[in-house]
């Protein structure tokens, strides 16, 4: 949070609110992933925190997705777990960019975008 925000507090009610994101941490977690992609889509999201494009890109993601009950939302931070943003790539036949977004449904990538082609608001279409 930024000084201006501890100091006076958040300007919008919505700014404290959480974003649903469930972190991969583990390589197991991509059979998990996999699982739930037969049920629901899912969406990973692979984030750079070094990168002023990825904050940008994950920023407004974050505020335009509405899908919470659809599509089940994984980030991914490729700086610690980089080991499993590669397996990402092997396991789903992409090309890894950063940031990035990938849409499975039923266990295969379905879509991907990165950099200024992120939209969560797109993301309806595959429901």
């Amino acid at each position: 949070m930024s000084f201006f925000k501890n100091v006076f507090g958040a300007s919008d009610e919505n700014e404290a609110v959480q974003f649903p994101w469930i972190f991969i941490t583990d390589l197991g977690q991509l059979n998990e992933i996999l699982t739930v992609s037969t049920e629901k889509t899912v969406v990973i999201f692979k984030h750079s925190t070094s990168c002023y494009i990825s904050k940008t890109a994950l920023k407004q993601f974050e505020r335009e997705f509405v899908l919470h009950n659809d599509i089940v939302p994984y980030f991914l931070d490729l700086l610690r777990y980089r080991p499993i943003s590669n397996e990402i790539a092997s396991r789903f036949d992409i090309q890894h960019q950063s940031p990035q977004i990938i849409v499975i449904k039923n266990g295969k990538a379905i879509y991907t975008a990165s950099h200024e082609n992120i939209d969560a608001i797109m993301l309806e279409r595959f429901i």
